[in-house]
């Protein structure tokens, strides 16, 4: 081989590998509503549902437009495959609608939020204001399965899968949080509150850090796999707190969503917290954070505004590229199957 060919091989490897390394390694996803202007019966025409973010750090929405999503789960095999949670229940990905097919009947509506279980990717959770519901077929049929969820107080507004184990789930409700190690076939409390729990999230760092925030009775902490739970210091409680998201790229990072406190950050793990809310429209509502798990980029979604951004953790903030009056219900993350 010649020595100038034995350069631009070297060379194109070099930058396939460049390039395989600067290649994101999850899509980002958000339920959202755009919908400034508009009442029933209006003309103006919005744009609602899923949005995905694109090389080029625009939202590109796709799916069907509905402006009742309120969450969304990824089938990890195939990104395509996506099971959202809205007004009237359970949708299931139908290959060629872009809506795809409602799974529940009648009787089951007011989906809240919906998790996959990623060692058992056909096995679908449905958080709903009667408890849950669980399909084992990827939605083809669809069952409750409330056995130790309270029979008052069950409104469950968030669910997830812990990553680490096959059916072992946690779910937040009016009495606090509650865990399935059998696919919902038997709940037991695990902590318990006076107030609605609004999330429930796993740090991706540290599968044994996991968070929970409640309306009026603050955030919680738990270090041993979700098994007690420790109140946070250093957060207001008096309060709604709406949303946590952990950073990806920093196990140190959390932040939490409030619309009375607008964006508060932790870089320690949780031990002290900072409002970051300078750069934010005044008094800002903050519906729901997240945090881009390829850059660390931190969103807010600020109520009746729209999407911001910061890449130095909230200490300063830009608008995002989002249509003016833009809000957000959901962010979801699922690693990329690059070709």
């Amino acid at each position: 081989m010649s020595k100038l060919k034995y350069t631009h091989l070297l060379l194109g490897l070099l930058l396939g590998v460049t390039a395989a390394l600067a290649a994101p390694q999850y899509d980002l996803i958000i339920c959202a509503n755009v919908n400034k202007g508009y009442v029933i019966g209006s003309k103006i025409v919005t744009t609602n549902g899923l949005f995905r973010l694109t090389e080029t750090r625009e939202w590109k929405h796709f799916g069907a437009n509905d402006t009742t999503l309120t969450g969304a789960a990824v089938d990890p095999r195939d990104p395509s495959v996506i099971y959202t949670s809205a007004l009237n229940g359970l949708w299931i990905p139908l290959k060629g609608s872009p809506t795809g097919r409602m799974a529940n009947s009648w009787d089951l509506t007011e989906g809240r939020d919906v998790a996959l279980d990623p060692n058992a990717p056909d096995t679908i959770y449905l958080a709903h204001t009667e408890g849950v519901a669980v399909s084992t077929d990827k939605g083809l049929t669809l069952e409750h399965r409330n056995h130790g969820l309270p029979a008052r107080g069950r409104f469950a507004e968030t669910i997830e899968v812990d990553r680490t184990k096959a059916g072992r789930v946690f779910v937040g409700c009016e009495k606090g949080v509650f865990l399935t190690d059998d696919a919902g076939l038997n709940w037991r409390q695990v902590l318990p509150t006076e107030a609605q729990v609004n999330d429930i999230q796993q740090s991706a760092l540290d599968a044994d850090f996991w968070m929970a925030v409640t309306d009026e009775q603050g955030a919680w902490a738990s270090h041993d796999g979700g098994l007690t739970w420790m109140q946070v210091t250093g957060l207001p409680s008096e309060h709604a707190l709406y949303n946590i998201a952990f950073d990806p790229t920093n196990a140190k990072r959390i932040v939490v969503g409030s619309w009375t406190y607008g964006v508060q950050t932790s870089e320690d793990g949780g031990k002290t917290w900072t409002t970051r809310n300078e750069g934010l429209p005044e008094n800002p509502r903050a519906w729901r954070v997240g945090v881009n798990p390829n850059t660390g980029r931190l969103y807010a979604s600020v109520f009746q505004e729209t999407l911001y951004h910061s890449d130095d953790f909230g200490r300063t903030w830009q608008m995002d590229t989002l249509a003016d009056g833009s809000l957000i219900n959901r962010f979801v993350s699922v690693p990329r199957i690059n070709p």
